[in-house]
C-alpha cells in the first residue's frame, strides 16, 4: 500500500487555506503525475495518494480532504462501492470520478453523479498519452478549483440527482457571489427550434430538464451540446432518452433534423447545423477545440442562425468557462432569445453567469423553473 497523509494545520490567520485533495487510484503512475499538478497549484495540496478505496474510506477523517479524485477500477474496494462510504464519513465532500473511456467506465461515472459524486473526469490511457495530458490537467486542475470555491460558500441549495427517481436531491453549498444582472425582454420571435448547452454539472441539469418539456420536443427539434468525451455522449442520450420518454440520439452528419428528436453533439466532435432545401441537416466537425471545448457549444449556436435566423431559443446550463455566450450574443442579435439557469441552482456559474453578466439573457432562472417557462415560450407566451 502506497500512502502519503498531509497535515490539515491552518495557514497564516487571515489566509485561506488551501483546497486539500485526495489523490485515489491503483497506478503509481497517475497518482504521482496528479499528485505533482496539484502540489504546483499555490491553492491545493495533496491530502492523502492512496491505492484503493478501502485507503480512502480508512483515511478520510484523518486526511479531512475537501476534494478526492477517486479511480474507478480498484482492488479491494472500487470507486463506485467507496464513493457513498466516503460521503457518508464527510458531509459535502466533492468526489470527482476517474476512469478512462470505456463503456463499462462512462456506466459507472453517471451512476456515480447519480450516487453524490460531483463530477466525472477522463483520464488518459496510457502513459505515452499522460506525456501530453494537457487537457487532462488543466480540465482536472479547473474542477477542482471551481467545485471546490462553491462548496465553501455558506448557504445551501439543491441540486437534483442524475435521472428521476433515482435516488433523493443533496445538498451543495452555493451563496450567490455576483448581482442581479440585468435582462432584456423577449423577442417576439417565435422560436422554431430549441438549443441548449452545458458543461459541469450538465449531466444531472440535463435530466431534469428534458423530462419536464415533452409537449417542447413533440412539436420543435431539440439540440443540445454538452462537454463530454465519446462513449460518454452516447451513454448519455441514453439517459436522456429515459428521462424525457422521447427519442435522444448522438447526432450523425447530414442527418435531417425534425421535431420529435433530442439531438447530442458527439463526443470529440463540434455539431453544427446546416441548411438543405426549407430545412436543416446535422454538419458534423472535427476541427480544432473551440472554448477549449469538442465539442463547443459555439459552433451549435452560431450555425443555428443560418438556419432559422433569430427565430431559435438557447438555454444555457450550468458549466466552467464561457462557451455559448458569443454564439448567444449572435442569437440575441438575431431576434433570437437566450436564457440562463440562475448562479444558485448552478454547479458551477460560469457558462450561464458569463452570459447573464453579458445582458443577452431575457430570463435567468433556478433549474425547476427554465422547463415550465420553456413550455409556455414555444406555446405562445412572450413574456
Amino acid at each position: 500500500m502506497s500512502t502519503a497523509v498531509a497535515s490539515p494545520a491552518a495557514l497564516d490567520s487571515g489566509k485561506q487555506e488551501p483546497l486539500r485533495v485526495m489523490v485515489v487510484d491503483d497506478s503509481v503512475v497517475i497518482r504521482g503525475l496528479i499528485s505533482r499538478w496539484i502540489e504546483a497549484e499555490p491553492d491545493m495540496v495533496v491530502a492523502a495518494s492512496l491505492r484503493t478505496g478501502l485507503d480512502a474510506v480508512n483515511q478520510v477523517e484523518r486526511a479531512n480532504p475537501d476534494v478526492v479524485v477517486l479511480d474507478i477500477e480498484m482492488p479491494e474496494l472500487d470507486g463506485i462501492s467507496a464513493l457513498p462510504q466516503l460521503l457518508a464519513k464527510k458531509r459535502n465532500l466533492i468526489v470527482i470520478m476517474a476512469s478512462t473511456l470505456t463503456r463499462r467506465n462512462a456506466e459507472v461515472s453517471f451512476k456515480a453523479l447519480s450516487l453524490g459524486a460531483a463530477d466525472y473526469i477522463p483520464k488518459p490511457e496510457s502513459t505515452r498519452e499522460i506525456a501530453a495530458a494537457d487537457i487532462f490537467k488543466h480540465d482536472l486542475i479547473q474542477k477542482i478549483r471551481h467545485l471546490a470555491a462553491k462548496r465553501r460558500r455558506p448557504a445551501a441549495v439543491v441540486s437534483p440527482p442524475l435521472a428521476p427517481r433515482e435516488q433523493g436531491p443533496r445538498s451543495i453549498p452555493a451563496a450567490p457571489a455576483h448581482p442581479a444582472p440585468a435582462l432584456r425582454p423577449f423577442s417576439t420571435h417565435a422560436p422554431r427550434a430549441l438549443l441548449i448547452g452545458s458543461s459541469t454539472g450538465g449531466p444531472q441539469a440535463l435530466m431534469t430538464l428534458v423530462a419536464g418539456i415533452g409537449p417542447v420536443i413533440d412539436r420543435y427539434p431539440v439540440l443540445i451540446t454538452q462537454h463530454m468525451p465519446p462513449t460518454f455522449t452516447t451513454i448519455l442520450a441514453e439517459h436522456l432518452a429515459r428521462a424525457a420518454g422521447r427519442p435522444a440520439h448522438e447526432g450523425v452528419d447530414e442527418e435531417t433534423v425534425k421535431p420529435g428528436q433530442i439531438y447530442l453533439a458527439p463526443g470529440g466532435r463540434h455539431m453544427r447545423l446546416a441548411r438543405k432545401g426549407a430545412g436543416a441537416v446535422i454538419a458534423l466537425d472535427d476541427g480544432a477545440a473551440v472554448n477549449f471545448c469538442k465539442p463547443a457549444v459555439d459552433p451549435l449556436f452560431t450555425s443555428a442562425i443560418d438556419v432559422w435566423q433569430g427565430d431559435v431559443l438557447a438555454v444555457i446550463l450550468t458549466g466552467m468557462g464561457s462557451d455559448g455566450m458569443r454564439g448567444g450574443q449572435q442569437i440575441v442579435a438575431a431576434g433570437g432569445n437566450v436564457i440562463a439557469q440562475d448562479e444558485a441552482s448552478s454547479v458551477v456559474w460560469g457558462m450561464p453567469g458569463a452570459a447573464a453578466q453579458a445582458g443577452i439573457c431575457a430570463a435567468v432562472l433556478p433549474l425547476q423553473l427554465i422547463a415550465p417557462k420553456l413550455v409556455r415560450l414555444f406555446a405562445g407566451d412572450r413574456s
